[in-house]
Formats: structure tokens, sequence, C-alpha cells
């Protein structure tokens, strides 16, 4: 068989392998999150999650795919690990962005949701006071 094959094939098996194992990291991890950003809305922080994760598995399989052709042929074993140690790294740098990238814009939403929180009064207005003559 060929070597080529071979670095295709084991670099398939890992990248999918790493980005689904990923992915359902930030899903079981990230509900929790979405649930108070939501403030407990579980339906919705379910619905978010998996539109999340579904974005995510497009971009990175999308990315994986994009990323299997290579430049040369290999013709030894020390060129599979240096193909596959190439392209693995770039994989795991781009998931490692997503995933950064995720958590970021999901602190932007709950800091955005505790800030509307706080903006509300602790308790109801309980009088009206008319302004006075000399202000």
């Amino acid at each position: 068989m060929d070597l080529t094959v071979v670095a295709y094939v084991v670099y398939l098996v890992v990248s999918v392998s790493l980005t689904v194992w990923v992915a359902r990291t930030l899903s079981q991890n990230g509900r929790v999150f979405l649930s108070d950003v939501l403030h407990g809305n579980e339906k919705l922080a379910d619905a978010v999650n998996h539109l999340l994760v579904v974005g995510f598995y497009l971009v990175n399989l999308g990315f994986v795919a994009l990323y299997l052709s290579g430049d040369s042929d290999i013709a030894n074993t020390r060129e599979v690990f240096e193909a596959l140690s190439t392209k693995l790294g770039v994989v795991l740098l781009v998931l490692g962005v997503m995933h950064l990238g995720n958590v970021y814009v999901l602190n932007k939403i709950r800091r955005r949701g505790v800030m509307e929180r706080e903006q509300l009064p602790p308790v109801a207005p309980q009088d009206w006071v008319a302004p006075s003559a000399g202000a």
C-alpha cells in the first residue's frame, strides 16, 4: 500500500476523532454555561448548544477535508510522521482557535446578560416624587 494513502487514513481518523471529542466536550460543558447565559431557559440553551455544535462540526470537518491533500509523495516512514505532525498540528491549532472563539462569544453574551440584570432595580418603585420648583 502506498504510504501517502496510509498517511491520509491516519490523518482523517485522528482529525475526525479529535473534532468529535472537542465538540462533545464543548457541548456537555457549554450547556450549563448557556443555561446561565439564557437565564435558565433550558429549551433555548439546548437549541443554541446544538446549533453551535453543528457549526463547529461544519467548520472543522470542512477544514480537515480541505487540508487533506499533500504537497508531495511520501516515500518512507519518516516522511509519514513528518506529514502527519504538520497536518495534525495545524488541525489542533484550528480546533483550539475555534474553541477560544466559542468561549469568547459566549462570554460576551454572558457579560451582556449580567449587565442587563444589574440595571434592573432590586425593588419595584413604590412612589412617585414630583420635581422641585428650583431644579
